[in-house]
């Protein structure tokens, strides 16, 4: 798994409940879009993101560009979870708590 990708996972799983948007997503990863949006896209394909485009009328009112708005799944937090794991142990680096089950972490 990329750092990139780790990156975007990351921001993701700070708050897995939360939906972001891309440029806000790019903020929080630290990337630029033409990195981010490969990344979301290859997310979503795997079924570890959904997204959904926001309702039009709220763009409008805001004057500004329609949002398309991207949360992690329940499966694809897990998974996420367990492969940025991995890579900690892979790099022989002990594995930050948040990243442990809940079982685990106790």
């Amino acid at each position: 798994m990329t750092m990139p990708t780790q990156a975007v996972l990351r921001a993701f799983l700070h708050d897995p409940g939360r939906e972001h948007y891309g440029l806000g997503l790019c903020e929080l990863a630290g990337m630029p879009s033409g990195t981010l949006y490969p990344i979301l896209a290859r997310l979503e394909q795997i079924g570890w993101v959904e997204s959904r485009w926001e309702d039009p009328e709220t763009h409008v009112t805001e004057g500004r560009p329609r949002r398309r708005y991207y949360r992690i799944t329940a499966d694809g937090a897990a998974q996420a979870r367990n492969a940025i794991a991995r890579a900690y142990r892979s790099r022989r680096q002990a594995v930050p708590a948040w990243l442990l089950p809940p079982e685990a972490a106790s």
